[in-house]
């Protein structure tokens, strides 16, 4: 077996700077909540046809979502899903270099099935399974499950618990116990390891300070929100959090999520995202994944409410990167410089947009320094 180093994996087997991946493209609609006729399917046939062609023109990684229940409104958004870890094994099978996660909710899943579950997705790609891990998400969706969920602080004091026995499996021990508050292992022992000898690159998006603290003591990348206002204030965020992470005596990637509506002009890319993210939003989706989240104009008021709802419309809060590929181009090397190590981005059709963005955007990035040259 090839030997693979933790290196090797963090940086996703290359040497790009930004690391750029494709983020949501197992739901329906992706990330754009829009009533649109091209909107993304999400079918296993256009998610197979985007893998091929995103390993081809050097995509980094796929980063799917953990969904299990539609959001409602006139599309029934991300309604139809395909599950994780089953389709990232789908896409390692099917391609030859790209990083492919599964995004799991640790508390739906016994740790030793899910570590299973992932060594046999990384065997499969030869060391480009990643694990994104979710601590914890929509009510009614755990209510799908007939499952409790825990109060926001023991969610990850159970997180911290369910990561330690999964990397504990993948780990040398044999015949291991683990007595934990909320999980109780005997006579463990777990062949075969991931890949290569070492493990699966481990990300999260914990937003509050307990989620962060979890993220920088487990994890080997964070995702935050970019700033949309200055590449200064997304330096300082990274810098506060690759701080934090030393604090634990840890180095940590920083990502972050955008949506790219690129177009020859600015003119046309501005007109396609306002007639997709404005006048065809499906607000009535948008109103209700507000809902889940308590935000309404008598909880935040009118003005915080109709910016939330415009943010929402537009890739579910990511950063949005409109404009010609200059001014695409331009928005990630600023976001590279600032110390952004990778982002997920999402397109209204990803297997209609990704070959332009890779034709004219990936170019720019590569004379920029920002992406390693390719052999063309």
């Amino acid at each position: 077996m090839t030997e693979i180093s933790m290196q090797s994996r963090i940086a996703m087997h290359n040497n790009n700077q930004l690391k750029i991946g494709l983020f949501g493209a197992n739901c329906s609609s992706g990330r754009a909540v829009t009533l649109i006729e091209e909107r993304w399917s999400g079918s296993w046939k256009d998610c197979l046809a985007l893998a091929r062609t995103a390993d081809d023109v050097g995509i980094d990684f796929m980063l799917p979502v953990g969904r299990w229940k539609g959001y409602g409104g006139d599309t029934d958004y991300q309604g139809s899903t395909l599950e994780t870890v089953t389709w990232a094994s789908g896409l390692l099978a099917s391609t030859k270099n790209i990083t492919v996660f599964g995004t799991v909710h640790a508390p739906m899943f016994n740790p030793l099935i899910a570590a299973k579950e992932f060594v046999t997705a990384d065997h499969i790609g030869e060391g480009r399974f990643g694990l994104n891990i979710v601590c914890g998400w929509n009510e009614g969706e755990f209510d799908m499950f007939g499952m409790e969920q825990r109060d926001h602080d023991r969610r990850y004091e159970y997180a911290h618990e369910w990561i330690e026995v999964v990397k504990r499996a993948w780990g040398p021990e044999v015949n291991w116990t683990f007595n934990g508050e909320f999980l109780k292992h005997k006579g463990v022992r777990m062949k075969p390891k991931p890949y290569g000898d070492s493990r699966p690159i481990i990300m999260n998006a914990g937003a509050s300070a307990n989620g962060r603290a979890f993220a920088l003591k487990n994890c080997d990348a964070f995702f935050t929100s970019g700033s949309r206002t200055s590449d200064a204030e997304t330096a300082a965020k990274v810098k506060s959090i690759k701080e934090q992470a030393a604090g634990y005596g840890r180095e940590i990637d920083v990502y972050t999520v955008g949506v790219v509506t690129c177009r020859p002009t600015q003119k046309e890319a501005q007109e396609y995202y306002h007639n997709a993210s404005v006048v065809q939003a499906d607000w009535n989706a948008v109103r209700d994944i507000l809902a889940l989240k308590n935000i309404s104009p008598e909880t935040v008021g009118q003005e915080k409410y109709d910016e939330q709802r415009r943010n929402y419309a537009n890739g579910m809060g990511g950063l949005p990167i409109v404009g010609d590929p200059d001014h695409v181009a331009n928005v990630l090397a600023g976001l590279s410089r600032a110390g952004v190590r990778g982002i997920g981005l999402s397109f209204l059709n990803y297997g209609r947009e990704l070959p332009y963005f890779a034709d004219e955007v990936l170019p720019r990035l590569e004379r920029m320094g920002v992406r390693a040259k390719r052999p063309h």
